[in-house]
């Protein structure tokens, strides 16, 4: 299908879907606008496109500064074009320890909103560079962990390692969550109700077990712990709820009572004594 009665012998003309054109017609159908002189770029000029949007060579050029971007790397910011150099001065972190830009394309590191070159990320303490590796914050400074256990960490009574995170304090010493054992079942201690005899920590059933009274009327242990009562008398002891009479079960906490070689009974069924 021809656009132009014109003859194209002899003449330049563009091939589109196999069908000839002379630059004329073709560029008035089908050229692109440039987005910066709003004309018409040309069969005889270099099209550069960025997202659907199309400059001339001499029109690709920073918002800021007027540098041709053409080969060169370049931003954008509100469909603006910016050379490297004006988009970081204007856009780009700034390093919280040098100061300086951070440019785009190269790695930086973040924490807690602040960025860092990764060559000043680095450990207070040995100068070298953090990277990937773990590391603790203090008093906005970091330290990469070998240094802050040496600087800053408290050792754990039982194994003479460094706390880093958590742990227990027993007796006014440091000591590991995993380290804080029951001096007879070795279970952890960290999170449940303990005491301790001649310094060694217990947790309840294991100081009952070796420790406690034993109840006269049921014979398990009694721990005294927490603000449980008992009743003791002629060195045997009672829990509350077991202090009761022999024969008729009525509880005698508080009141009253009598003795039959090992049992206690009420005023009453003592009267036939």
């Amino acid at each position: 299908m021809f656009h132009s009665p014109e003859s194209l012998y002899g003449k330049k003309y563009v091939l589109r879907e196999e069908n000839p054109y002379c630059v004329k017609c073709y560029e008035s159908l089908y050229s692109n606008t440039c987005e910066e002189c709003k004309k018409p770029i040309g069969c005889n000029s270099r099209d550069l496109s960025h997202k659907d949007r199309h400059w001339h060579e001499d029109c690709f050029h920073c918002f800021k500064c007027s540098r041709s971007l053409v080969d060169k790397p370049f931003s954008t910011k509100d469909e603006q074009l910016l050379c490297t150099e004006c988009y970081s001065n204007e856009y780009s972190s700034k390093c919280y320890e040098c100061k300086k830009t951070i440019m785009p394309g190269s790695r930086k590191m973040e924490h807690k909103g602040n960025s860092w070159h990764e060559t000043c990320f680095t450990c207070q303490r040995c100068q070298q560079p953090i990277g990937t590796k773990s590391f603790i914050p203090k008093d906005n400074n970091n330290y990469c962990v070998p240094c802050y256990e040496k600087q800053f960490a408290m050792q754990c009574v039982h194994c003479k390692k460094p706390i880093t995170t958590g742990g227990v304090t027993y007796r006014e010493q440091p000591w590991h969550k995993e380290c804080f054992l029951c001096t007879g079942c070795k279970q952890q201690l960290s999170g449940q109700r303990f005491t301790s005899r001649d310094d060694f920590a217990y947790c309840l059933n294991c100081f009952c077990n070796l420790y406690a009274k034993k109840c006269a009327s049921c014979t398990t242990p009694i721990s005294g712990l927490g603000g449980s009562k008992y009743i003791s008398f002629e060195e045997r002891q009672w829990h509350n709820d077991c202090f009761n009479c022999k024969k008729c079960s009525v509880s005698l906490v508080g009141r009253g009572f009598l003795t039959e070689r090992d049992d206690i009974l009420c005023p009453e069924c003592g009267k036939d004594i």
